[in-house]
């Protein structure tokens, strides 16, 4: 990767840490307002939506459709959530689904890595956020994302993507500013609307890379690392219940269990009653109780080492078996 660019993604990343670390100083001593707070919670919520709705379970993995308006909305509000160009990070994460912890996967904590705790944690480093700082294992746009890269819209905000970045970090400020009149509440919105939701929207993202390969529950005969966080799931919404979604990468719910909260399907529900989403990608408990895994095998993670099946296609737009929706069986 060009020096440049390791530059840019270590700004990206240690401004909003600095910035959080100002802000607790802040909140400790009670210099904040409930509108910094709204802020923060309604931009968090917009480009966390962006990310797992919009970037993820429609533009990767073609879990629903919708009109083109709405997905280029949610493109540009994922854009916002400072995680790379829509078209890069398509293609990154088709790629992980092509080649899950093994030589390929862009962000594994479990390939190229030693033994032992240094290799431990060398490898959830990598995964969580050493891999944005190299080029090793990343994915080609038009071989992985042909489809987005094809789509003249997409292409423009994916090619526009610091304009969206900085968009994100000038609404909330101008919010502040709109509602108090003044500098200070445009400094307030900038650093908790834009900075700080910056900081955890990242490192909630991050941690599915690492943490949810790494640690957590499993249940479906898959070959690779990938488990299920319950304590991950509100914060990320949804996006922890992770093996279940490299299961069935197609499935717009990934919380697949009544109690597995999963705030993103229930958003894509609420799209689907009121027309905007449509051929919503849903998994029968009969397919899932198919993929369910023996015990004896949950107890060997060793074997997951060798993939013996088929992955997933790289589009991850192909047909599963045993997905239902209101209008298709595909």
């Amino acid at each position: 990767m060009p020096l440049l660019d390791q530059i840019v993604n270590l700004f990206a990343v240690v401004i909003p840490f600095l910035a959080t670390i100002a802000a607790i100083v802040l909140f400790w001593n009670q210099i904040v307002t409930p509108l910094d707070l709204a802020l923060l919670a309604g931009m968090y919520l917009l480009t966390t939506f962006g990310i797992t709705i919009g970037f993820h379970r429609l533009l990767t993995h073609r879990s629903f459709q919708t009109f083109k308006p709405v997905e280029y909305f949610l493109a540009i509000a994922g854009s916002m959530a400072v995680e790379g160009p829509v078209n890069t990070w398509v293609a990154d994460h088709r790629k992980h689904h092509a080649h899950t912890d093994e030589e390929g996967d862009p962000h594994s904590p479990h390939v190229g890595h030693d033994g032992g705790i240094k290799g431990v944690l060398k490898g959830l480093f990598h995964a969580h956020i050493g891999w944005t700082f190299t080029d090793h294992g990343k994915a080609e746009q038009q071989k992985y994302a042909k489809d987005l890269y094809e789509d003249r819209g997409m292409r423009f905000i994916s090619d526009f993507f610091v304009l969206w970045v900085v968009l994100g970090l000038l609404i909330p400020a101008g919010i502040g500013y709109l509602v108090t009149g003044t500098l200070a509440g445009a400094a307030g919105g900038l650093l908790w609307g834009g900075l700080v939701r910056v900081f955890f929207v990242h490192h909630i993202t991050f941690s599915i890379n690492s943490v949810c390969h790494f640690l957590g529950t499993r249940r479906f005969d898959i070959d690779d690392h990938s488990t299920n966080v319950f304590w991950l799931a509100l914060p990320s919404m949804g996006e922890a219940w992770h093996h279940n979604h490299h299961a069935f990468p197609r499935s717009a719910n990934h919380g697949l269990k009544k109690w597995e909260l999963d705030p993103s399907a229930w958003v894509i529900t609420a799209m689907e009653k009121t027309g905007l989403a449509r051929k919503v990608v849903r998994i029968s408990p009969e397919r899932q109780a198919e993929k369910l895994a023996q015990p004896e095998k949950l107890a060997q993670p060793e074997k997951l080492a060798q993939p013996e099946k088929p992955r997933t296609p790289v589009s991850g737009i192909g047909g599963a078996p045993g997905a239902t929706s209101a209008s298709r069986s595909d």
